[in-house]
């Protein structure tokens, strides 16, 4: 097929970090495609923004707790534009129970969607990347998962995971015109989650010099450079975003 542009696989993009990120991707011209996994109005609403901005947009609904649905997802995207150049794994599930409480489902549950997906995401979208010579990935931690936090291990063995990979897939595919980084918000203000998302946010900004959340789009604006060619050399890093709290 005749490609328009390059195309952006987002994942969660229905609201908050990967909203702002699909929209200011489409803002610089790609293609985007808009995931979620339950809220498809919210999708939908995403990807009308996008397209008023001139660029196309999918809407692809998918749990990527399953290796088959991202798989899917990965097949369903490349087939619509060609290809997917820009992957940013943004899907997260932060649930807080105390480690002693965390059941075998519990545990795994968190592993597929905050790190597996990641790894059948990578895989499915990194070989056309590399016959392109050209591609981004942009994968996300969180402060306090690095840093460690009570009730959240599952979180943050996750998410020590997904560093883990950035940093060898940055190694394997560098010097194939591919970057592989990873971003590690602070607390950002968005919609309102369940389990006491606020409450846990507004504990967070004790943590953060510059004392405030963090938004969506100052995070966006990060994933913006580094998927242009302004941030072609930045390779292999964790980049803070999050006001000073793991400085």
């Amino acid at each position: 097929m005749t490609r328009r542009g390059k195309a952006a696989l987002i994942t969660g993009a229905g609201r908050n970090i990967g909203r702002a990120v699909a929209l200011q991707l489409a803002a610089d011209g790609f293609d985007v495609i808009i995931n979620g996994s339950s809220n498809r109005d919210a999708c939908e609403a995403v990807a009308a923004e996008a397209r008023a901005l001139g660029v196309e947009a999918l809407v692809a609904m998918a749990d990527v707790g399953a290796r088959e649905a991202c798989l899917d997802l990965a097949t369903e995207a490349i087939t619509r534009f060609g290809a997917v150049d820009v992957l940013v794994n943004n899907a997260a599930l932060r649930p807080a129970r105390p480690f002693l409480e965390t059941s075998e489902a519990d545990f795994r549950r968190v592993m597929s969607v905050d790190l597996e997906a990641a790894v059948w995401l990578a895989q499915a979208c990194l070989p056309g990347m590399a016959e392109r010579g050209w591609g981004r990935v942009v994968n996300f931690t969180g402060m306090n998962a690095i840093a460690g936090h009570a009730g959240r291990a599952a979180v943050s063995v996750a998410k020590h995971g997904v560093w883990g990979l950035t940093k060898g897939l940055a190694k394997e595919f560098g010097a194939q015109g591919i970057t592989i980084n990873a971003i590690s918000p602070g607390p950002i203000a968005g919609d309102d989650e369940a389990g006491g998302a606020v409450t846990y946010r507004m504990a967070s900004v004790a943590h953060v010099p510059a004392g405030r959340m963090g938004s969506p789009d100052e995070v966006a604006a990060v994933v913006r450079m580094l998927v242009s060619e302004a941030g072609a050399y930045v390779n292999g890093q964790m980049l803070a975003v999050n006001g000073g709290g793991t400085m």
